[in-house]
């Protein structure tokens, strides 16, 4: 059988895990997935007094992150349609110290209620691969980018190395969905496997972002090539 969720599903989905979404992270990578949107933050080129966007925020980790690069005078937005998710993210910004200037606004990653031309970075983290449709969720990115600024979207992949997709599966199979029964969310994280067998490949997503507009695509493989973070910049003309 094919697993083929709805975007009714997922969002379903993030709303049920939302409040241990974090916890949930951090046993899973160790806390290493902290590292790595870091990494994602400053491949996006991010600045002080920058206005950015941060799609598919979820609960607000790299909101967060993007806050901190462009203190003191910059805006950062964080944008996802899960209320839950949301809500758990205006519960950790408001706890701050010293305070992080974001915005949260639920809205559909296919469709940005922004103008063209808005933001100086954009960052995504863990959403590409849940979209309905990534090359649309491409465009919409582009669309939303000042011409010459980035892109950095960081998920995670099937390694291309055999030896490293066999680690991979069993990670999942003996390290997530343990983790997730004791959560109490194996049904949620049943989706993990599925989705990474049909996300397109490092090469096949550079290729989605030049056709979406992008000038410049990179991928930079991360953990074996277990995650990614796809960076692509916008032309300046």
């Amino acid at each position: 059988m094919t697993f083929s969720p709805s975007a009714d599903r997922i969002q379903s989905l993030f709303n049920r895990i939302a409040p241990m979404y974090d916890r949930f992270n951090d046993r899973l990578s160790a806390g290493a997935h902290r590292v790595w949107k870091q990494m994602t933050v400053k491949w996006s080129g991010a600045e002080p007094g920058d206005t950015c966007l941060d799609v598919c925020c979820g609960s607000g980790d790299l909101a967060l992150r993007l806050a901190e690069a462009v203190t003191p005078n910059g805006r950062v937005v964080g944008v996802d349609f899960s209320s839950a998710q949301l809500a758990v993210a205006r519960q950790r910004s408001g706890c701050c110290y010293p305070p992080r200037t974001i915005d949260w606004v639920e809205g559909d990653a296919l469709n940005l209620p922004f103008d063209d031309c808005a933001f100086d970075a954009v960052t995504m983290g863990y959403g590409l691969r849940n979209l309905m449709d990534i090359s649309q969720g491409l465009q919409e990115l582009h669309r939303v980018l000042k011409p010459g600024k980035s892109v950095a979207i960081l998920d995670m992949h099937r390694p291309p190395s055999a030896v490293m997709r066999s680690f991979q599966q069993w990670y999942l199979d003996t390290i997530v969905v343990p983790t997730a029964e004791e959560f109490g969310l194996t049904e949620e994280y049943a989706y993990i496997g599925p989705s990474l067998d049909r996300f397109p490949v490092s090469s096949e997503q550079v290729h989605l972002a030049r056709v979406a507009g992008f000038g410049r695509a990179t991928h930079y493989p991360i953990a074996g090539g277990m995650m990614g973070v796809l960076v692509a910049t916008k032309d300046r003309s």
